[in-house]
């Protein structure tokens, strides 16, 4: 019965690794294309484990582009996931210190994503539903890219088969499954708004962070602690 959260998270884990599996592809194609060795592209996904940072970083590499403004960007890209890390600590409390290392490594996206809404549902997080959705998702990804780097070639010009539209609309998903959320119908559209600003003034990648820190910005103005009620609530 032990195991039974572990099951749970890895079959939580392969819908996710399933959908992300074109968006693997697409990267191992695009880096090889970018003049990256196959082993060199899977090394990327196994260690960086970061599809959309390392999307920018095969693009910048062969740009004669300075290697300190390619460590920036994928900072830029990457910044996300501090404010993932400050959501997700609460909720491992109870791991171990090299458990915690181990979860933050994985914390992608959609790892955060699923993770939210296992505590939705059971009240907390398991650390083998969390390592067992980290897994697959892990050994898909890292596959996935594999497979795009040896044989990404024979698929030709990805934009031809609308595989650049793959990652936005992966990100959709991801956000369209916190709609029942409180505020979700106010935070989304200003931080959505501030990041095409942010697109059309600052540029890519930075529109990413501007628009989180928009959405941040928004949440915290409107949100209204429950305790605040219950005590209005009190009053005479």
């Amino acid at each position: 019965m032990r195991t039974l959260p572990f099951w749970h998270g890895i079959r939580a884990g392969l819908i996710v690794a399933m959908s992300t599996t074109p968006f693997g592809l697409l990267f191992g194609a695009i880096a090889v294309d970018g003049g990256v060795s196959p082993l060199e592209a899977t090394l990327m996904s196994g260690i960086i484990f970061g599809g959309a940072s390392q999307l920018v970083g095969v693009q910048m590499f062969g740009s004669h582009v300075p290697a300190w403004l390619i460590v920036l960007s994928v900072f830029a890209v990457n910044f996300r996931h501090i404010l993932y890390s400050a959501a997700m600590t609460p909720l491992v409390k109870d791991f171990g210190r090299l458990q915690k290392a181990a979860a933050f490594f994985f914390l992608t996206d959609p790892q955060f994503a699923e993770a939210a809404k296992r505590v939705d549902r059971v009240g907390k997080l398991e650390t083998a539903w969390y390592f067992g959705a980290a897994f697959i998702i892990y050994v898909v990804w890292v596959g996935s890219s594999a497979l795009g780097a040896m044989f990404g070639q024979l698929i030709g010009n990805p934009k031809a088969w609308a595989f650049d539209a793959l990652l936005p609309i992966y990100f959709l998903g991801l956000v369209m499954g916190f709609r029942k959320r409180p505020l979700f119908g106010a935070v989304v559209p200003v931080s959505a708004a501030a990041s095409i600003i942010g697109m059309h003034t600052v540029g890519s990648p930075w529109h990413v962070s501007i628009g989180a820190v928009a959405g941040i910005i928004a949440a915290l103005m409107l949100h209204k602690p429950q305790s605040s009620a219950k005590d209005e609530g009190a009053k005479p």
